[in-house]
């Protein structure tokens, strides 16, 4: 079977703290979760029942390997996967009290540019992938790093060529960046080539001084959908030129790693179950299903561990009718 969605990006390991609300050196013990956003998109994406690939680099490594064994025991596409001598990234992740994280810093404090990640190379890419799937998931992480920036420019084209639709979350980690100056730029180029954008407030904020999906799909024409998303506040969204809000779920929270994850998986999965005439009259329904999936992720600990399978979104859904 050919996988529906390309994930693209960055997989590795969040080292989540087990002491909610002390900061970074008062912290004495973690606990190791795998992660990266498109790798979890792409585990997500499975579990909800749309088949999917993740692309991306880690290292020749334990984390490496078992990263890899564990995308293939949950059933997502490995073959876009290669290695570097570099290591496995890890990310060390504070909690607040309230189950909100940060993104702090990196193993043994390594520089960012360390990790195999930043060394995805772009004529490693299966076009296979690309000639069958419908849509192809990216983040900005990958644009800080010279090899990997590459690697997205050459999945872009890959998707021109074979009529894939791009969807982008913007998931702004400035941990991640030498330089964050040149981030704004970089990013704001790569939406003018997406088609579904996903961003939190902040984000929206931050690269277009509104949270109104609206006015942000009509500044960058070629978006065919905007998610604007903001926790418990719930999800703006402007989609085939209706737009909407859709309240949060009240729900006892855990940990709040691979929500937002959860959530854009969710949409791309209802994506894949609608054709694009529907999308307008479905919207409301397919913004709430991701709020579901993102909802449910936020009950256990962890990102990919956490996500919930398309049953048990269904199950939710009816009972919160």
């Amino acid at each position: 079977m050919h996988p529906r969605v390309i994930c693209l990006g960055e997989i590795l390991f969040d080292c989540i703290s087990n002491q909610p609300g002390l900061p970074l050196k008062s912290v004495t013990s973690w606990t190791s979760y795998p992660g990266g956003a498109p790798a979890n998109v792409a585990c997500a994406l499975t579990k909800l029942g749309t088949s999917s690939a993740f692309v991306g680099c880690v290292g020749e490594d334990e984390q490496g390997r078992s990263l890899v064994e564990l995308l293939h025991t949950i059933g997502v596409d490995t073959t876009g996967i290669q290695t570097h001598s570099a290591p496995t990234r890890t990310v060390l992740v504070l909690r607040s009290e309230t189950g909100d994280r940060s993104f702090v810093a990196f193993g043994e404090q390594r520089d960012t540019t360390e990790f195999a990640d930043t060394h995805l190379q772009a004529n490693q890419i299966p076009t296979e992938l690309f000639q069958h799937a419908d849509y192809l998931v990216i983040g900005t992480l990958l644009l800080a790093y010279p090899e990997s920036r590459a690697a997205i420019e050459r999945a872009l084209q890959l998707s021109e060529q074979f009529f894939v639709k791009v969807v982008l979350d913007v998931n702004w980690r400035p941990v991640f960046w030498n330089d964050q100056t040149i981030a704004p730029r970089m990013i704001h180029e790569l939406i003018k080539r997406a088609d579904y954008l996903k961003l939190a407030e902040e984000e929206a904020e931050w690269l277009f001084e509104t949270t109104d999906p609206g006015v942000i799909a009509h500044r960058v024409e070629s978006l065919e959908g905007v998610l604007v998303t903001a926790g418990e506040k719930g999800c703006a969204y402007g989609l085939s030129q209706k737009e909407g809000k859709v309240p949060a779920f009240s729900i006892a929270v855990e940990d709040t790693t691979g929500a937002g994850d959860s959530f854009l998986a969710g949409f791309v999965h209802q994506l894949c179950q609608h054709q694009l005439t529907e999308v307008n009259q479905d919207a409301d329904r397919i913004v709430r299903y991701a709020s579901a999936a993102g909802a449910l992720t936020t009950t256990r600990a962890g990102a990919i561990d956490a996500q919930p399978t398309g049953a048990e979104v269904d199950a939710f859904l009816q009972q919160e009718e």
